[in-house]
């Protein structure tokens, strides 16, 4: 089996998209995933996995804490921007607007939900790390569209 086939296949199953953000100083952290689940209702636990030579990966670990704002898809824009590699860090949320959670974190204002988390655990997923988190905030102050990523593209319902 290659990797080309791998991905095809495991791009059969639709999600959704959202960023992940951390704070690490004055320094906001932001990546587009779509290895965002549920966990456990009991604690309220999530998870979502970063590639290990990403600078998020360092950056969430340090910091302990992240948020994740699910996306609508309206904010495709802001999927793709955040899926980049090497972009500048200096106002890279700047072009959508966000608050802090009380975690310090960026949440997109436009998200469909978003969570606050401190993470509990993290384990080895290959060359990929899967990080827990306990849920510490949430909120779903949208009913738009959501953003869906099925088969290399985007969509929607």
């Amino acid at each position: 089996m290659d990797s080309r086939t791998y991905r095809k296949v495991v791009g059969r199953f639709a999600t959704g998209v959202a960023v992940v953000t951390t704070r690490v100083g004055d320094v906001d952290h932001a990546m587009t995933v779509n290895s965002f689940t549920s966990v456990s209702l009991d604690p309220l636990l999530v998870l979502f996995c970063a590639e290990k030579v990403a600078r998020f990966h360092a950056a969430v670990l340090e910091a302990g804490v992240w948020g994740v704002s699910v996306l609508p898809a309206s904010m495709e824009d802001a999927s793709r921007f955040f899926a980049h590699r090497g972009r500048p860090l200096d106002g890279q949320l700047a072009r959508w607007r966000h608050h802090r959670g009380a975690s310090g974190v960026a949440l997109f204002d436009g998200a469909l939900a978003t969570l606050e988390c401190s993470t509990k655990d993290v384990h080895d997923g290959g060359d990929h790390s899967i990080v827990v988190g306990a849920v510490t905030a949430l909120a779903a102050p949208s009913d738009d569209a959501p953003l869906l990523y099925y088969d290399g593209g985007y969509g929607t319902l």
